[in-house]
């Protein structure tokens, strides 16, 4: 995938040959990704002067269907999260673009990209940290209502009190302390909140990481539940491909800051193409013997994303590894109808 940005923005179409939002109708996506690039710095010198930076997403290009649950899987670091923070606004790309309605919104200055937050919301990995303990679950849903100057005054009331009835909590409660609830009430107090600006994309970043197992159940089926009653699209970020499984209609799998395949769920699961895809499949576990995969084992250690490798970003620990994948980065190309590697395997 080429990174000369000017040449992509004069010849979309050449970003089309190698980029899977070349295949979305126009109107149909609520929100395409182009080449989105974020470099931090990593060292300076004497003078301040950055010598070295951490690339936590390097040229990575998707798109997200109105009404449609985005999964995007892949190790801590991969830069799954740092997508995520870009698309709702909390951190700037160093490249790239990205469109929300056809519109693009890393072009818009601050007031304008201030006016995106009633559509675009973010649900917090960690429901602990996520919540003001100085406020009461009432004041934290209603505050973003407030601000916004959504309601009268004399109405917020009775819309936080339908908020929790919607996430599953009692209005009685909206009087109560965080330190009161359980770390899954505590998440679905995030989730109202990020329900209380009526947004149409929510980017769920690890929503149930941070919670035991039956409560990650009871927060997937009230995402799932509340997808189809509003009409929400979901960008899901998450570890665990169970748990990506039950949510999502398309995935995304990233490592060191690339994206290495993207497909339909069904399609994914039960035909990986890209290596790496296929040894995250491989460790998933399973009762029954019919459904377990022969296990693969990778060796070596996941390359810095300071000093990544010329070629591809797996090689190293790849064991299909074949000629030039030390020296050649492979484009993410479709091949199979609406799948998607960067594999050169397949090229």
């Amino acid at each position: 995938m080429t990174a000369d940005l000017t040449k992509n923005a004069e010849k979309p179409e050449e970003l089309g040959s190698v980029s899977p939002t070349a295949e979305v109708p126009t109107g149909e996506a609520l929100l395409e990704v182009r080449n989105l690039t974020k470099n931090f710095v990593a060292a300076t010198n004497f003078f301040g002067k950055p010598t070295s930076y951490v690339r936590a997403v390097d040229d990575v290009s998707f798109f997200i269907r109105r009404g449609e649950a985005f999964g995007l899987v892949g190790e801590s670091g991969c830069g799954k999260t740092t997508i995520g923070k870009m698309i709702v606004g909390l951190l700037t790309p160093s490249s790239g673009q990205i469109f929300y309605k056809g519109r693009d919104i890393t072009a818009l200055s601050e007031s304008e990209r201030r006016k995106l937050c009633c559509d675009i919301q973010l649900i917090f990995q960690d429901p602990y940290a996520s919540l003001n303990p100085r406020m009461t679950i009432g004041q934290i849903v209603a505050e973003p209502i407030q601000t916004n100057k959504l309601l009268p005054a004399n109405k917020v009331s009775d819309r936080v009190d339908e908020l929790l009835e919607l996430v599953g909590l009692a209005p009685y409660m909206k009087n109560r302390y965080p330190h009161e609830f359980s770390g899954g009430q505590r998440q679905r107090v995030g989730i109202a909140r990020a329900l209380a600006l009526e947004p149409k994309l929510i980017v769920c970043d690890e929503p149930v990481s941070a919670l035991d197992v039956s409560i990650q159940a009871q927060v997937l089926s009230l995402l799932a539940d509340l997808k189809e009653r509003l009409g929400l699209t979901y960008l899901f970020i998450a570890h665990g491909l169970n748990v990506v499984k039950h949510v999502s209609d398309r995935v995304g799998v990233m490592y060191v800051g690339k994206l290495m395949e993207v497909a339909e769920k069904t399609d994914l699961y039960h035909d990986p193409l890209c290596p790496y895809t296929q040894a995250l499949f491989s460790a998933i576990p399973s009762i029954d013997p019919k459904q377990r995969r022969k296990r693969i084992i990778l060796e070596g250690d996941v390359p810095s994303p300071i000093d990544p490798p010329p070629g591809c970003r797996f090689a190293a620990r790849c064991y299909k590894k074949i000629e030039g994948c030390d020296t050649t980065t492979p484009d993410l190309v479709e091949i199979k109808p609406n799948h998607w590697c960067a594999c050169r395997l397949y090229q």
